[in-house]
């Protein structure tokens, strides 16, 4: 088989694959990327994903190239997992994914299953199939949307609540269906050589077979659901603020209810990351094509935008005077733990916004130092560990909640601190316990 795209989606996918057995091209024309894999390691930090890599390609079974004849050619399965940024308006930029289709129906044989995993909006299959429709050989199309998270995509890839496929040939989706049942029998196996640990919560793991346009809509219909309680979270907060309530208490009891679920409703500095922002503003796009206003998905975006001022304005208020002069270390870049990705991060957001407004920001984060430092404004310094972004700092944000950050005592924060004051835009730290040191503590709905 060959995946098409070695970015988070792709890379991940074949890995899993290879690793499981299965012989498995990977093409992209990055040849720098490329030279990674074929060191045995990956050009992203994921956990376990350096296992899985390493031994695919010491087992001949990874196989990185820039060539589609070399690749799509001698494959029965293509999966295409592309990029696809956003257009200035928040629309998709499909720009990639039809390339990569034109390249590919070149090269593949008769029979072969193509099968789109990067996230499109609703439609592009059918043109994808009409462009098929051109060829000298008999091609089937499947939609297969992923749902990993960032940081664990390899627990939700081998714990899965869903594998989701769709189409019009039964057969190739017969394929598909089979393919992820060959991973799921050889789970004991990939769990073992990633160290992966199972999730605490047993998870429905449903093969679930739908329409071509349903396929493209669930994926991004469940991102955009999950950006609506990030942000109706927020908002609460905010009123929380106003209020002298607890958000955290607040969002506890609100979760407990089994109509609602407690999952993302953590307040705090917003969402970011690859697909939440992108996935969002292109649900909005596909509404728009078809006539549909989505005034809902409009709010999550302008309160997700807001927290990061939000958050700065609180810190201004308990420094009582300008921030300019002010040294504010921030730690963590990553829009999330447990991965090196910093696309529309918050914590960059805030460290830019910092440093606007006169503060002399210093940075830290465990993986996204060298993707961070792209993103960042020249005035912000990037340090080698927490304790040095920390040095004399007056104020902390913790923007991120890498469990290194939250091993620092609120003891720790406060002899550390000049001015003793610690943000906390995650709300990962006990309140009670950090006051109690004399830290003036800021959480996000916690006053």
């Amino acid at each position: 088989m060959t995946v098409l795209g070695s970015g988070y989606v792709g890379l991940t996918a074949a890995a899993l694959f290879a690793a499981s057995g299965i012989k498995t091209y990977i093409v992209d024309p990055n040849q720098e990327r490329l030279d990674t894999i074929r060191q045995g390691k990956s050009f992203f930090y994921e956990v376990g994903l350096d296992a899985l890599i390493s031994k695919a390609i010491k087992d001949g079974n990874l196989l990185p190239t820039q060539s589609y004849s070399e690749s799509v050619a001698k494959s029965s399965l293509v999966f295409s997992a592309v990029g696809t940024p956003d257009n200035p308006d928040g629309s998709s930029n499909l720009t990639y994914v039809f390339a990569a289709a034109k390249e590919a129906m070149l090269y593949m044989p008769d029979g072969t299953v193509y099968v789109q995993k990067s996230t499109v909006p609703v439609g592009t299959g059918q043109k994808i199939i009409e462009l098929f429709k051109t060829s000298t050989t008999r091609l089937s199309y499947v939609s297969n949307p992923e749902f990993l998270r960032e940081g664990c995509a390899l627990q939700d890839s081998l714990w899965f609540d869903r594998i989701v496929v769709g189409g019009t040939n039964q057969e190739a989706l017969k394929r598909i269906m089979a393919l992820y049942k060959h991973i799921h029998e050889a789970r004991l196996q990939l769990q073992t050589l990633s160290d992966i640990k199972p999730p605490k919560q047993v998870r429905a793991e449903s093969y679930i077979t739908t329409s071509l346009p349903s396929a493209e809509l669930i994926k991004v219909t469940s991102n955009a659901f999950l950006s609506l309680k990030i942000s109706f979270a927020n908002s609460i907060a905010k009123l929380a603020d106003k209020v002298g309530a607890d958000i955290t208490e607040v969002m506890s009891a609100v979760g407990a209810d089994t109509r609602i679920n407690p999952a993302f409703f953590n307040a705090g500095r917003g969402y970011g990351g690859g697909c939440f922002p992108k996935d969002v503003s292109g649900l909005i796009a596909a509404g728009l094509e078809y006539g549909v206003a989505m005034p809902i998905l409009e709010a999550s975006q302008a309160v997700n935008a807001s927290m990061p001022g939000y958050i700065i304005e609180k810190l201004q208020l308990a420094c009582g005077k300008s921030l300019k002069g002010c040294k504010v270390a921030v730690l963590g870049l990553a829009f999330k733990a447990d991965t090196s990705d910093v696309r529309r991060s918050p914590g960059i957001a805030i460290a830019n916004k910092l440093a606007k407004s006169g503060a002399l920001v210093t940075c830290y984060d465990p993986e996204a130092m060298s993707e961070a430092k792209l993103e960042l404004l020249s005035t912000v310094k990037l340090m080698a560990s927490a304790k040095e972004a920390l040095e004399h700092a007056e104020a902390v944000v913790i923007a991120t909640d890498w469990q290194e950050f939250k091993d620092i005592t609120a003891q720790q924060y406060a002899s550390l601190l000049k001015k003793g004051i610690l943000v906390d835009a995650v709300n990962c730290f006990n309140a009670v316990v950090v006051r109690k040191t004399g830290i003036h503590y800021i959480g996000v709905g916690r006053s």
